[in-house]
């Protein structure tokens, strides 16, 4: 776990296999990998590959309520996920960076954390793969071919400059010059103790006004 934790250039490869893998292959035919860092990259890749297309099918025409209801469920559930999952890879970050004496506590103090940066790369990933598809949709009309070809070009640059910042980040903390922390999304819409709409629909079933 140590040389591919010490490693960052192969999460945008990483990123495209499993989505192009999990485009052509059925989910239930790919196997996790054993590596735990890997995996919790990988699962959190997952989370967000889930994320995208649930998000297409609150989007269909002709959806109903109940349809849109229970997709909106999906939607809260797997953004829930998808965000612990980028706080468990830098708790897993400062636990190996831990056993080195490390981050440095007078170290200049990084704004983001590197799993809000992979999971940034993650979207990307996403963003990457259907818009090559547009670029290549036999029914699309007119210029939709070049305009998804410029944001490509777009999309491609920012993922090589988000995953430089990434790597840069992550050398900094092991010479010690920079550190990051733990941001907690604290989340409130999916805590029936801190959302009003569930906790009072709560007083309401058990017959409080």
């Amino acid at each position: 776990m140590r040389a591919v934790m010490l490693n960052f250039a192969y999460i945008p490869e990483l990123h495209d296999e499993l989505t192009l893998r999990w485009h052509v292959e059925a989910l239930e035919a790919w196997r996790p990998p054993e590596d735990e860092w890997t995996l919790l990259v990988v699962r959190q890749h997952l989370a967000n590959f889930e994320l995208w297309h649930t998000e297409d099918a609150a989007r269909t025409p002709h959806a109903t309520d109940a349809d849109l209801a229970r997709v909106k469920r999906r939607i809260d559930e797997t953004n829930q996920r998808r965000n612990d999952l980028s706080e468990q890879i830098d708790v897993s970050l400062l636990k190996f960076l831990g056993e080195q004496n490390l981050p440095n506590a007078a170290a200049t103090l990084h704004s983001e954390s590197p799993g809000l940066m992979i999971d940034r790369l993650s979207i990307l990933a996403l963003k990457i793969f259907h818009t090559r598809e547009e670029m290549e949709r036999p029914d699309a009309p007119t210029g939709h071919a070049e305009r998804n070809q410029e944001r490509l070009a777009i999309l491609t640059e920012q993922r090589s400059d988000l995953a430089a910042c990434l790597a840069r980040l992550w050398e900094e903390t092991l010479a010690g010059s920079r550190r990051f922390k733990v941001y907690r999304q604290l989340k409130m819409y999916n805590d029936p103790a801190l959302n009003p709409a569930m906790y009072r629909n709560e007083g309401l079933r058990d017959g409080k006004p």
